[in-house]
């Protein structure tokens, strides 16, 4: 693994991890609902198991650079740092306990002299997927002719303002000519999750407003803009990391064929 390049690391390094996650909750077998004890235990393990294994691989093959983690101790030094990995070990750690399909590994690296990222991976493991940096694209796919357009938000923490903003952007997309069928909201859990679910077709759009950590935001930012899509604030200002404290305030994914669309009812409806 020594003479993989950076990209090539962290898909092998979230895959492992995810496989990990996988092995754990199948070890502790079929949970009862109500254990809320139990589902507990779990997502606690499996937060600590995914993050020694991407730490101790990181040590072990990129020793120099610094690593900024969910699950470990936050180091200043990383903001003078050539080479930051930022890593959620376990996103969704809320679904993982639940036995459900949608979280995911974060694996990111960011480059302060560039102000850009690198060798993004989200590994999907109980969905059998891995979207990474080193994926062939191509541009995102025509949006949906056969249902409403779709976006995706927090099942806990959605944006207040997000109704009146899709209805908005339900009226300006039939007005320009782009839509008819209206748009919807659905919810998902890990970040990484809701942008696979575009990636996959099946959503168009990703809102949050209410705040979040770079470990949430970085891999999944740098794999959507891969795959073609905006990733930016929801003024339109692209998302930095490594700062102190690591916080990201919002942020938008979205088709390109409805950002700018998307952005102008975002400020309209957040003025109402």
């Amino acid at each position: 693994m020594h003479m993989l390049s950076d990209a090539e690391l962290s898909r092998a390094i979230a895959a492992q991890a995810g496989e990990a996650l996988l092995n754990l909750r199948s070890a502790f077998g079929d949970l009862d609902p109500a254990d809320k004890d139990r589902a507990n235990e779990l997502r606690k393990s499996g937060d600590r198991t995914a993050h020694e294994l991407i730490a101790e691989f990181l040590a072990q093959h990129r020793p120099q650079d610094a690593l900024l983690s969910e699950e470990g101790a936050d180091d200043d030094r990383r903001l003078s740092a050539d080479r930051v990995w930022i890593v959620d070990p376990l996103d969704g750690t809320w679904e993982y306990g639940q036995g459900r399909a949608d979280f995911a590994v974060h694996v990111a690296l960011w480059l302060p002299a560039t102000k850009s990222l690198a060798a993004c991976t989200v590994d999907l493991p109980a969905q059998g997927i891995s979207r990474s940096m080193l994926d062939e694209v191509g541009a995102p796919a025509a949006l949906p002719a056969n249902r409403p357009i779709r976006i995706v938000a927090s099942r806990t923490r959605p944006p207040a303002t997000l109704p009146a903003a899709v209805a908005l952007l339900a009226e300006r997309l039939e007005i320009a000519g782009i839509s008819e069928q209206g748009v919807e909201i659905v919810d998902v859990g890990s970040v990484g999750a809701k942008v696979n679910e575009m990636l996959c077709g099946r959503a168009e759009g990703y809102v949050h407003d209410t705040g979040f950590y770079e470990w949430d935001v970085a891999a999944p930012y740098g794999v959507a803009a891969h795959y073609g899509f905006l990733a930016c604030h929801v003024d339109g200002a692209p998302v930095t990391f490594n700062h102190m404290p690591p916080y990201v305030t919002d942020l938008i994914v979205a088709h390109p064929r409805i950002a700018p669309l998307l952005l102008e009812c975002l400020a309209e409806a957040a003025q109402q």
